[in-house]
């Protein structure tokens, strides 16, 4: 079993560039209500449009968004990453840092719908 999340969106187009230019995902799907996002041939999130569907559980547009839960991404290669987020221009709340627990660095953003996302390198990439 694998994780993949979906989180609703205002504007799925303006989510999938900020995904695309600052984690370097690719689309899976397309479309104005929906899309999925790729990280090579594997799903990492799904985007969901608020109003599309009528979904009852989907959630509320007019309360704060995932409250207690924040998006996490695995960096195979942190710099490169960073420099995509650099480039892309995206919202730091803090970083880039170093976990000590984790002994790997960290960056924390905030995407166009006030979610916030953490990009990761590896577990251990510092060394002991």
């Amino acid at each position: 079993m694998k994780p993949q999340p979906l989180i609703a969106v205002n504007d799925i187009a303006a989510s999938r560039h900020w995904y695309q230019a600052t984690l370097g995902l690719a689309s899976g799907h397309g479309g104005d209500d929906y899309e999925q996002l790729m990280a090579g041939d594997e799903m990492v999130l799904q985007l969901h449009r608020w109003e599309a569907h009528a979904h009852p559980h989907l959630g509320r547009a007019d309360l704060a968004r995932g409250n207690g839960v924040l998006l996490w991404f695995l960096a195979d290669d942190f710099d490169a990453a960073l420099r995509r987020v650099r480039e892309a221009d995206a919202e730091v709340l803090e970083g880039p840092k170093v976990n000590p627990n984790a002994r790997h660095r960290e960056i924390w953003l905030r995407d166009p719908d006030s979610y916030v996302v953490v990009v990761a390198g590896p577990y251990g990439d510092l060394g002991a």
